[in-house]
């Protein structure tokens, strides 16, 4: 009878061990794999959600997490959004981030956009929306801030961001406003303001500059000759207006019949800026026309090495001379 008293309580004490150890193996299993980044959209149901844990994680620590989760009444409608998982983490630990949605933000990269379409499939390919999504909202409320469509080139500005993977397209164009609101600050109001220009009109002038040089260092001298153009009441006279209005960024010689495409854009035919950006500018370009150096060049042409800079010139028969070396050259090469 004594040893019943003994061996009851022993056996109690290791039950209760194994039971304390199985929570213990549940809570604080940790993840031993490498960082994953997880995405879960609105709307995934249960089942869904445990799939996508175990692709990455292993099936062995997803199960943890479900039944931690399902345990603490988890719901689905929180648990979407992109999430970290770390070296180390419990189940316990991500099963708790995902019951509070407590999710890690993306980086967001806009840049080198030729169209804002371009821009809104880059966005909306690193967030949970759709680029129709995003479009609709655009349409929405970019209006409302004095935009229309020829501008929403200007509208936002390329750059990296953070946002939350599961941002509604309302507050993510919410946010990329606000960013451009800082970006056009009293300083380069003012700036602009000297120039004659509105901050939509150097994102104009500043997409032209772009198309016409990748050189970084030859931009601010050419913002510099097209405001020397336009403060003389000439034609920009601009090729990649024409490009644009052709429809073909490509063309590597531009003839009679593209300088006569109709257009409003086509700026040989038509004096000042075009109705909006011919692409979307980046903000260095901006500034490089807020603060384009002064000097008397009215003509550019590029050089006939085809290294991608440029000859400038004060006066037209300079520029022909410029102008005739590169036609030879594009003639020796029958580019056409």
């Amino acid at each position: 009878m004594k040893k019943l008293f003994i061996i009851i309580p022993l056996l109690l004490l290791v039950a209760g061990g194994i039971a304390g150890y199985s929570v213990y193996r549940y809570v604080r299993m940790p993840y031993d794999g490498p960082t994953k980044r997880i995405y879960i959209s609105r709307g995934t149901s249960e089942d869904r959600i445990y799939s996508i844990l175990a692709d990455s994680l292993g099936g062995d620590f997803a199960g943890h997490v479900m039944k931690i989760w399902d345990y603490k009444k988890g719901d689905p409608a929180k648990a979407c959004g992109s999430f970290v998982i770390s070296p180390g983490e419990t189940a316990m630990g991500v099963a708790s981030r995902l019951r509070s949605g407590s999710q890690n933000p993306v980086r967001v990269v806009l840049a080198g956009h030729r169209t804002f379409d371009e821009l809104v499939g880059q966005l909306s390919s690193q967030l949970d929306f759709t680029p129709e999504e995003f479009t609709a909202v655009c349409d929405s409320i970019l209006p409302t801030k004095g935009f229309n469509t020829n501008t929403y080139p200007a509208a936002i500005l390329p750059d990296t961001y953070e946002f939350y993977w599961n941002v509604s397209p309302q507050k993510a164009l919410e946010r990329l406003l606000g960013y451009r609101y800082d970006f056009w600050n009293e300083t380069r109001r003012a700036k602009a303001g000297k120039l004659g220009l509105t901050p939509v009109e150097v994102a104009t002038l500043a997409s032209i500059v772009e198309e016409e040089t990748a050189q970084t260092n030859e931009r601010p001298t050419v913002a510099r000759l097209y405001l020397n153009r336009l403060a003389r009441g000439m034609k920009l006279q601009a090729d990649p207006t024409v490009k644009y209005a052709v429809g073909d960024p490509t063309l590597r010689r531009i003839l009679n019949k593209h300088l006569q495409t109709p257009s409003p854009y086509n700026t040989y035919l038509v004096a000042g800026l075009p109705p909006g950006p011919i692409r979307v500018p980046e903000k260095s370009t901006l500034d490089a026309v807020l603060n384009a150096p002064e000097h008397n060049y009215l003509y550019m042409c590029a050089k006939e090495d085809f290294s991608g800079t440029h000859n400038f010139a004060r006066d037209l028969a300079t520029h022909n001379a410029n102008a005739r070396r590169y036609q030879a050259a594009l003639n020796r090469l029958n580019i056409k």
